[in-house]
């Protein structure tokens, strides 16, 4: 009677062992990406400005970049989920403009800007192959959203947007992998609000919210 049992329980071992990597692999269905960087805006700056107005400027060209994406695998080696990021500059400085009677009035100002993005987003990725080095690509389409705030007047707009990342990281263990990202939003408004008051660009006037970002980013696998 034992020794069936026993003969019985050989030929089940690599049966059950097949079952549980079956059941691991299967669990590793949902992937959470936070990243943490600085971007850049690529929008150009006016040109022909006094250089107080340029140095002010490009405080706000540059920023902290924050993201998180949230995937669910298929079989394959495709994804879908949805993706959020936030850029955050700030530039204070003096500023010369031109007074309604053609004076130079001048003052100090202090200006932050916020560009968010959400929506839909579709990855390809090597993250069920047998090796260390990860690789993935995403890509997002959605609202791209800029508020701006200048002492009591801010403004506000959205329009569609896209955002696409490439990044390799390092498999730190099944279920945690960690590297560089290289991400480029995209996006540009027609008008704003500012004070709910909505003001229109002209066609070559749009406010440009496209950036390029490089951040470090962690995957972790459910």
């Amino acid at each position: 009677m034992f020794k069936k049992l026993f003969i019985s329980g050989a030929f089940l071992v690599p049966f059950l062992f097949s079952a549980q990597e079956e059941t691991l692999k299967s669990e590793s269905r949902i992937s959470i990406i936070p990243a943490v960087g600085y971007a850049w805006r690529l929008a150009k700056m006016p040109s022909g400005i006094p250089k107080d107005t340029r140095d002010y400027i490009k405080g706000l060209k540059t920023g902290l970049n924050i993201d998180v994406s949230a995937y669910y695998h298929f079989k394959g080696s495709g994804a879908i989920g949805i993706k959020y990021s936030n850029y955050m500059a700030s530039s204070d400085g003096r500023l010369t403009v031109q007074g309604l009677n053609g004076e130079a009035v001048s003052g100090f100002v202090s200006t932050k800007d916020n560009i968010s993005f959400v929506g839909p987003a579709y990855m390809f990725s090597n993250f069920k192959d047998d090796t260390k080095h990860k690789l993935f690509y995403d890509i997002a389409l959605g609202v791209i959203t800029y508020t701006t705030k200048t002492g009591s007047v801010k403004g506000t707009g959205s329009n569609l947007g896209l955002e696409a990342n490439f990044a390799y990281q390092y498999a730190i263990t099944n279920q945690i992998f960690i590297g560089p990202k290289l991400g480029v939003t995209a996006g540009t408004l027609s008008k704003m609000k500012y004070n709910g008051t909505t003001v229109n660009f002209g066609e070559d006037e749009g406010e440009g919210l496209s950036r390029l970002s490089l951040s470090a980013a962690v995957t972790f696998r459910f």
